[in-house]
């Protein structure tokens, strides 16, 4: 065989075996969660069964990204629509949706080791919808979607809070807090 069709054939190969690599490594990163989410308060008695899929988690870089944006603000305003245009500049890591929704990309997601298993954290801009946003509702002010799930070890121990439409802020205490449009639900019957 010709040197030159056998270097190309070793090549084609290498391609291939890196490609095919790189696939069962994205797979293997790929992680699906479906769990409850259950109204607190004036969302008492409402469920709705969430999805979950993370294709890969954000870096440390990403972190730093949006640490940059939020305190590049000069008011809480501006700080959260900093983290939004942020948010929405990054590559998805993965989708969240409602059991029967298209349901929108997550933006940053973070796991973090605990004593019995491990903390996920999602941030990600939220969609604003037609209705919101021609009525000019006060709900347009909360552009963010945050979630932090507990992934126990133990049986039936898992669980966490969904707080659909919130935004950062800092506190007078100079605290990084959350303020939230409608109550938190609680996320049970978490399943990996």
């Amino acid at each position: 065989m010709h040197t030159a069709k056998k270097n190309f054939l070793w090549t084609a190969a290498l391609v291939v075996l890196v490609l095919v690599a790189a696939s069962v490594t994205a797979l293997a990163q790929r992680e699906t969660i479906q769990a409850t989410a259950m109204g607190t308060s004036t969302q008492m008695g409402k469920m709705v069964n969430i999805n979950i899929i993370i294709e890969s988690y954000s870096s440390e870089e990403d972190r730093q990204v949006l640490i940059e944006a939020f305190n590049q603000g000069r008011n809480s305003d501006e700080r959260n629509e900093n983290v939004v245009n942020a948010l929405s500049k990054m590559p998805g890591k993965g989708r969240i949706a409602i059991t029967g929704t298209l349901g929108y990309e997550i933006k940053y997601v973070r796991q973090f080791p605990t004593p019995t298993g491990r903390k996920i954290r999602i941030v990600t801009d939220r969609p604003l919808r037609f209705g919101e946003l021609w009525s000019d509702s006060r709900s347009t002010d909360y552009t963010l979607s945050v979630i932090e799930l507990e992934i126990s070890d133990v049986k039936d121990q898992s669980g966490g809070v969904l707080l659909p439409a919130c935004r950062f802020l800092i506190s007078k205490e100079g605290e990084l807090t959350i303020e939230t449009y409608q109550n938190p639900w609680k996320i049970t019957n978490v399943l990996k």
